[in-house]
């Protein structure tokens, strides 16, 4: 803060990025899912959504936003909808106007096509579809979307910010196919922005917020040079442009911000507090700067003192007329509101904020409400005093750690052997990932016995029962490494927080990923440790019914960092490895039952690597540590197994060479193995077992469609190194296309074994 400065300032501007899509009892993801099954008509559905996007206006103006934002919200996901309205859908789908069966085939799959590649929104757990660039794109613009929800809102009598996704980072986050160079659609593409500028501009818009949160990130050496083209046109509109930056400090792309000659810039102060310093005096002489001071991603509440001393700075270098205040990035990433939770700790609940609340505290920022600061400043105190978040016992373990504590017995080339004479597996072994149709009864009975209307004795026979159906299934298939299903878990984080000291969990804290798609992540606010067994109970079980090698099934400690709101007073690199202590004793526990196979999952390492290469090796050091942390206490006989979907691996490789891993297991069907020649330039050392089929799609592909991938990856690795099995877990699927695929994918492992020389 600078001399002089003063916590108190004229009434300020607020904004707001985006707002949660999926309503606060989830009614988009049950209209969606309503819609797909054929239970709802496509009327329905959309009803449904324009009265979320209503219901979610009127919220924001009854807060006192003055810029609010419309299409923000979308039926599967905004880089498909920026797509739509572009006109440059992939021409797989078909041409002309994108109906709602066209626009979830390509999020979902069809009979004919296989779905759009999905992978991760920056550093978070929100998946968009990657688009794909090609010659043939049309770029013909259509305006209905956004058209409509302007209209909506005023209907309303409110006037909107509309939200597009800037053309630098869509063009950035999507692929050109064989070869081919994005960057020569530069002229389309902007023409085409330019197009909907112009059209809103008639419609009297005032303001977009133009998303280029690619400018937080090391930018290839072509970017500059379009990204100057780009602007130097569009804001020749009459729209007044917010740059919107987001997930981390904007560095030597500043510059290019602010010669872009937008009316506004947009920086995000809790991942990058320390830019403001650079932003303000490089910021052209009208330019306002719209302060991302209240968390967009984590649900704590916001530290009045330091976020005023930012708006302090801001006010008293450019004036009221040039701030606006907003969260840091879209509240997509936060529940709705904190209103329905009443199982939460009074205490621990007066330190959280959801995305309601958070709106709130801009406001009381932007007001220099004293009441809310005095409030504010008491509930800080607070949690710094709480106690309950310290455990003498998990830092002592943390601190007596050792670097054998990182390190398996014996290297991968001595394990391998001792694993093979062991399992006694045939070429290309067939498994799954882990988890089975979680069907309705599955779900019935699973909140029955939650809520106390089931007996354990009941609940635990019904378990049983799907567990043995289940090996059976499998054994039927013809699998080679069986798993026990999962039933008893709702969630792969959630579940295993349960059993642990230091999370807390919401009653309707959903958050959307993909889609329908929701998650439910806990609350971390103390040190983490094991109150018992989580897994070993019915694994165990699973294993005495069969006798095929059975695979345990764990989430990996970065998993469980990534998908959790995380306390964010200590490093998260010490409450990474209080996980992987506690994911440590488990990994024994199962080894001491007579498990041989052992599957931490991982599918978030590549999600928390800092968005700056120069940020990285020190993230991936501790990130790698915390997964050998949590399985090198076993003997070589026994096998690790990693999962990891849904991320571009190819510069973390190294990375995922070092967790020492025995196999790895990954999402590949939708890019066609496209993944694989980054393992082979790597000369990747392990068994790899790359998905054969999407299991986010209804659609079972044929045995020759598996054994054509299956092809692609015995060209690239050994015989030997191969595992066959899905994309992901099978718990959102149906039985009857599971058993399908399944089939499938085991007569395709068969026909490769076949071909191989004897």
């Amino acid at each position: 803060m600078i001399a002089g400065a003063v916590n108190t300032f004229p009434r300020l501007k607020t904004a707001n990025l985006g707002f949660p899509r999926i309503g606060r009892q989830r009614e988009l993801k049950f209209a969606l899912e309503g819609f797909w099954s054929g239970k709802q008509i496509e009327s329905e559905l959309l009803e449904t959504a324009a009265t979320l996007r209503a219901e979610h206006w009127r919220l924001q103006q009854a807060i006192g936003l003055d810029f609010i934002p419309s299409n923000d919200f979308t039926l599967y996901d905004q880089v498909l909808d920026m797509l739509v309205l572009l006109g440059a859908t992939p021409a797989r789908f078909g041409s002309g106007s994108v109906t709602l069966e066209r626009y979830f085939a390509m999020a979902r799959n069809n009979k004919e096509q296989t779905a759009m590649e999905m992978t991760k929104w920056f550093d978070t757990n929100y998946h968009y579809l990657v688009p794909e660039w090609s010659a043939s794109l049309p770029f013909s613009v259509d305006l209905t979307k956004i058209f409509n929800e302007i209209t909506e809102a005023r209907v309303l009598g409110i006037e909107t910010r509309p939200v597009l996704i800037g053309p630098l980072t869509l063009l950035l986050l999507g692929k050109g196919a064989d070869g081919f160079d994005p960057f020569t659609l530069a002229e389309k593409l902007i023409a085409a922005y330019k197009t909907v500028l112009a059209a809103l501009a008639e419609q009297k818009v005032e303001w977009v917020q133009i998303d280029e949160p690619i400018l937080a990130t090391d930018l290839p050496d072509s970017a500059a040079g379009f990204f100057r083209k780009a602007y130097a046109d569009l804001t020749q509109s009459p729209v007044k442009l917010m740059l919107t930056t987001y997930f981390d400090r904007v560095g030597d792309n500043l510059p290019l911000a602010v010669e872009s000659n937008t009316a506004g810039i947009h920086i995000d102060l809790v991942r990058a507090p320390e830019q403001l310093q650079d932003v303000l005096p490089a910021l052209a002489p009208r330019q306002v700067l719209s302060l991302g001071c209240v968390e967009g991603r984590n649900v704590w509440l916001t530290d009045f003192a330091i976020a005023k001393s930012f708006i302090a700075e801001a006010v008293s270098r450019l004036g009221p007329e040039r701030v606006i205040l907003a969260p840091s990035c879209s509240l997509l990433h936060v529940p709705h509101d904190l209103r329905s939770e009443t199982n939460l700790p009074a205490r621990v609940k007066g330190w959280l904020r959801f995305a309601e609340e958070k709106l709130a505290e801009v406001i009381a920022l932007a007001n220099s409400d004293e009441a809310a600061a005095i409030a504010n400043a008491i509930a800080i105190a607070d949690r710094e005093a709480a106690e309950s978040s310290t455990d003498r016992e998990v830092r002592q373990q943390l601190g007596a750690l050792s670097e054998s504590d990182f390190a398996r017995i014996s290297p991968y080339s001595q394990r391998t052997l001792a694993q093979r004479a062991e399992l006694q597996l045939p070429l290309f072994p067939t498994t799954t990932i882990g988890s089975f149709p979680q069907t309705a009864e599955v779900r019935r009975r699973r909140a029955a016995h939650k809520h106390g209307r089931e007996t354990t004795e009941s609940y635990e026979a019904f378990l049983r029962e799907a567990i043995e159906s289940c090996i059976r299934q499998q054994e039927e298939i013809g699998l080679d490494v069986l798993v026990h299903g999962e039933f008893e878990r709702n969630d792969m984080v959630e579940y295993f927080a349960e059993y642990l000291e230091g999370f807390l969990f919401t009653e309707n804290g959903w958050v959307q990923s993909y889609g329908s798609r929701c998650v439910k992540p806990p609350i971390i606010f103390g040190d983490v440790s094991r109150l018992r067994p989580m897994t070993v109970k019915w694994t165990d079980y699973a294993r005495s019914l069969t006798s095929r090698p059975m695979k345990g099934m764990l989430t990996g400690p970065i998993t469980m960092l990534q998908w959790s709101f995380v306390r964010n007073d200590i490093p998260r690199q010490q409450t990474a490895w209080q996980i992987a202590l506690a994911l440590r004793s488990e990994v024994k526990d199962l080894e001491s039952a007579g498990i041989g196979i052992i599957q931490v999952d991982e599918p978030a390492l590549r999600e928390g690597l800092p968005l700056r290469n120069s940020d990285r090796e020190q993230y991936l050091d501790w990130a790698v540590k915390a997964f050998r942390l949590a399985t090198s206490a076993v003997s070589d006989r026994t096998q690790i197994h990693t999962h990891m979907c849904y991320c571009e691996f190819e510069d973390v490789l190294p990375s995922i060479a070092a967790l020492d891993a025995d196999v790895i297991s990954m999402e590949s069907a939708r890019s066609r193995m496209e993944l694989l020649q980054a393992f082979r330039a790597h000369s990747y050392p392990s068994e790899i077992g790359p998905g054969v089929y999407d299991i986010h799609s209804p659609r079972v592909p044929s045995a020759e469609e598996m054994r054509e991938l299956l092809g692609l990856a015995i060209d690239v690795f050994k015989p030997e190194q191969i595992w066959v099995n899905p994309d992901c877990g099978l718990k959102t699927r149906a039985w009857p296309e599971t058993i399908l695929a399944l089939k499938n994918m085991c007569q395709a492992a068969a026909s490769a074994r076949s071909a191989m020389p004897r």
